[in-house]
């Protein structure tokens, strides 16, 4: 069973980044053929916790159990408010504090929403950019929500969910599972093991 991480930047409660959120995995869980773990990070209910983690660099409590989802999930859904024609500093934050490597080749679909569609650009400039230096391997299609969307835009939006959740399905059904070390691999030598060592 693929296990699937959605983090979300969204500062209110409901937000339309959390709705877009649960749209895209919702539409992933199907495209992978209702057989995810779908395992969802709200971003502000760990914010004091992301700032102590980037002061002292070790994550703790809950907010450690949400690094290791990301870490160990077989994909990403990543979604945050736009703000200022970037992402928000709480998505930034949670991305800061990840172990280098972390998304070295994890398939991943960006999503935003804003006021306006003018802030659709933020995705390319902004986010692209933040996931190609993390060596993420993110789809093509991201999904950007304004909020004209959620009305009359609301068929359009479907058809972008739809087809960015088809192409992190097959991202995922392609990747090779991790190899697991084998501890037998490499055995301490027999003189160690009598040395003590």
């Amino acid at each position: 069973m693929s296990t699937l991480a959605v983090v979300s930047a969204g500062l209110g409660q409901p937000s339309a980044t959390r709705l877009l959120a649960d749209r895209l995995a919702a539409a992933t869980s199907a495209a992978l053929g209702g057989d995810a773990a779908v395992e969802k990070i709200e971003l502000r209910d760990h914010a004091h916790a992301m700032v102590d983690a980037t002061l002292t660099g070790f994550p703790s409590g809950t907010f450690r159990a949400a690094v290791e989802t990301v870490a160990n999930a077989d994909g990403l859904i990543a979604v945050t408010p736009i703000y200022s024609a970037s992402y928000s500093g709480l998505f930034k934050s949670f991305f800061d504090v990840l172990e280098r490597d972390v998304l070295d080749g994890k398939p991943v679909l960006l999503g935003a929403t804003g006021g306006t569609e003018r802030h659709s650009l933020a995705i390319d400039f902004a986010m692209r950019p933040l996931f190609a230096y993390l060596r993420a391997a993110v789809v093509p299609t991201a999904v950007y929500a304004a909020s004209e969307d959620w009305g009359g835009g609301a068929g359009r939006l479907a058809d972008r969910v739809t087809r960015a959740a088809g192409e992190l399905a097959a991202l995922m059904d392609a990747r090779p599972a991790p190899a697991k070390a084998d501890p037998y691999d490499d055995p301490v030598p027999f003189e160690d093991l009598l040395a003590g060592g």
